[in-house]
Formats: structure tokens, C-alpha cells, sequence
């Protein structure tokens, strides 16, 4: 269970972060309410009986973080990508009243989660992904367990075992192909073992704005997140820039 010196660690994690308040994830108002009970790691109940799932955050279903820092509080809540989810939860950024750094923020920097593949926009995104860095370097929560390291692009063993999972990969990109609609980044020249990830032709402006140009990932070294599926050989689907950072 989680107590003072826990949170002591999460609040000193989060003080890097303050200067990028304006960059604050969520969007329209939705109102607030006392968390009444906490469903799981990510998912909490409020007094009035809605039923919230923190945006943009893939966690365990272990709850006891989540009910250290918002257990019977009053919260604020803020849009998030989407207004529900498939569940009919209402999908939202949740603040504790009075604070500008959300809930997500505070289990991201405590390494009780991982961010997600869709999380409103490219400077929430950049705040997310600042506070799961700081934890996955210094080794907190999740990232002390050597299991939810980011996996290698070349680990072919592990990729399949993990395929139907929510993972993030690193790698270097040997090329870009377009194919009809696609856009496919490689990371091996066999398709049927070798990682793929696959871009909507659609979707290139909005990677090419965000600073992530398809074509010029080729030859970089990159991280990406999201679900593991297997097609003809490994792939994972990219659907926001967030879902990949250039490490070298």
C-alpha cells in the first residue's frame, strides 16, 4: 500500500513538470464529484455514480496507487480524447481539487502506469511522456521490473509471446515503404518475423506536423507503443505521432 513517503517521491518527481503548466492535458469542463470507490488502476467511481477511466494511460489492475492520491477526494474533471469508452465510462484528465497536475501525471512519475496511445494532443502528450521518462530512468514502479522494459525491435521470441499486449519497442528503422493506403516502418526485411509499423497513408500530415515525418525515420533509432498484433508477422498499428519518439 501506498502511504506519505510514497507520495513525498511522486510530488518531487512532478516539480520538473510545473513549468509546463500550460501545456495542462484535457479538454472541455466536465464538471467534478468525490471519488466514492476505485474499480481499478485506472478506473474510479464517483459519488454521483459515474464511472471514470483516466485517458491516456494503460496501468495494472492493481488499484492501491490510484486510491493513494484520489480515494474519497474531490477531483476535477476534464475531457479526453474521446468522450467514452467502449464500456460506457466516461473517459476523462481528473485533477485533484486545486492542482494543476493530473492524476495521470502523478501515477506516470510514481511509474504506476504507462502513457497510452492516444492522449488528446501533441503538448499533453510531450507532458505524459516527460513524467514516463523521469520514472523509467530512475527505476520506479513498473519500470524496477525488468518485464515491462521497452522490448527489442530484433527480441523475435518475446514479440511473439507478447503479441495481444500493450507494449512499447525500440529499435532502429532499416526503411519506410508505402503500400496502396499504408505507410509501413520496418525494422527487418522479413515480414513475417521481422516488427512493422503501420501509418494510415491519411494520416502523414498530422505525423509530419508533430515533427514525426515518416520518411525520414529511416536509419533512427525510435520507440513506439501500442498493441501488439500479428498479421502476416508482428505489427503494431500507429494511429498519433505520440505513439512514436525518435531516441537517437
Amino acid at each position: 500500500m501506498w502511504g506519505a513517503r510514497s507520495l513525498a517521491v511522486i510530488i518531487l518527481a512532478l516539480t520538473p513538470l510545473a513549468a509546463m503548466a500550460q501545456d495542462a492535458c484535457g479538454g472541455a469542463d466536465l464538471g467534478g464529484g468525490t471519488v466514492a470507490s476505485i474499480r481499478d488502476g485506472r478506473t474510479l467511481v464517483l459519488a454521483d455514480g459515474r464511472e471514470v477511466r483516466l485517458a491516456a494511460l494503460e496501468a495494472p489492475a492493481d488499484g492501491s496507487a490510484l486510491a493513494a492520491l484520489a480515494g474519497h477526494h474531490p477531483l476535477t474533471l476534464k475531457a479526453g480524447p474521446e468522450a467514452t469508452d467502449r464500456y460506457g465510462r466516461t473517459v476523462a484528465f481528473a485533477f485533484p481539487a486545486g492542482s494543476v497536475e493530473s492524476l495521470q501525471e502523478s501515477l506516470l512519475a510514481a511509474g504506476r502506469a504507462r502513457v497510452s496511445t492516444r492522449t488528446g494532443g501533441e503538448s499533453c502528450a510531450r507532458r505524459l511522456l516527460a513524467a514516463e521518462r523521469q520514472a523509467r530512468a530512475a527505476g520506479r514502479g513498473l519500470w524496477a521490473d525488468p518485464n515491462f522494459a521497452p522490448l527489442r525491435a530484433d527480441d523475435y521470441h518475446r514479440l511473439r509471446a507478447e503479441t495481444g499486449h500493450f507494449v512499447l519497442v525500440e529499435g532502429k528503422v532499416l526503411s519506410v515503404r508505402t503500400s496502396g493506403a499504408t505507410i509501413y516502418v520496418n525494422f527487418g526485411r522479413r515480414f513475417t518475423r521481422d516488427l512493422s509499423l503501420t501509418i494510415l497513408r491519411r494520416l502523414r500530415a498530422d505525423f509530419t506536423a508533430a515533427g514525426i515525418e515518416p520518411g525520414t525515420l529511416e536509419g533512427r533509432r525510435i520507440r513506439a507503443r501500442g498493441w501488439l498484433e500479428r498479421r502476416r508477422g508482428p505489427v503494431i498499428a500507429i494511429g498519433a505521432p505520440e505513439q512514436i519518439e525518435v531516441v537517437e
